[in-house]
């Protein structure tokens, strides 16, 4: 086990492409608005805003908001609309299959879609003699986990606790409700 600097704060892994994704699609849908302001007006904008939020809140859960955090008490795993809270003493073991993937001791495995993941080997050009390989990102990962996870002291015994990401469900129904809202009013008038 190696001793890292970084031993007694949280590190939270996500997935490189999905903060890419999510400012494309916020700058793709703050462009649009701006055109409709210009085409029809603030009124028909309001009309179509709920549209737009809808995709960019679909483009948020797939991409963005699931990650994985850890910490020298235990593990935070979001995969879209769930959360999952667990102490390291809850953990039999941790593996990189296509995702990291969380063997709990109730029996269950929480794969985590926004943390390390394995990725297909890179095509290495000629290589000068005496240059090492370097591991993937997935691995050292996988390995800097492993050691948190190994190094846990008994005091992280936190229960399982699984959950719901109610503010994103909260956005949800606002963004909803406004469209409803938009379709009675287009129809109305």
């Amino acid at each position: 086990m190696t001793a890292d600097p970084g031993q007694g704060t949280a590190r939270t892994f996500r997935a490189v492409s999905g903060p890419v994704l999510f400012v494309f699609c916020g700058l793709l849908a703050l462009f649009l608005l701006g055109d409709a302001v210009v085409r029809a007006g603030w009124g028909q904008m309001l009309l179509l805003a709920p549209w737009f939020l809808l995709g960019l809140w679909v483009a948020y859960e797939v991409a963005f908001v699931s990650f994985v955090r850890i910490d020298d008490a235990g593990a935070t795993v979001q995969n879209m609309l769930r959360r999952t809270t667990f102490g390291w003493r809850r953990v039999r073991d941790v593996d990189l299959r296509w995702q990291l993937v969380f063997s709990l001791d109730d029996g269950t495995d929480v794969t985590c879609y926004g943390g390390p993941a394995r990725a297909r080997q890179r095509r290495e050009g000629a290589r000068q003699d005496g240059e090492e390989r370097k591991a993937p990102t997935s691995l050292r990962d996988l390995t800097d986990i492993r050691d948190r996870w190994e190094a846990a002291d008994l005091a992280a015994d936190a229960p399982i606790r699984r959950g719901w990401d109610r503010p994103a469900l909260v956005a949800l129904g606002v963004i909803l409700v406004w469209a409803v809202v938009a379709v009675l009013i287009t129809n109305a008038g």
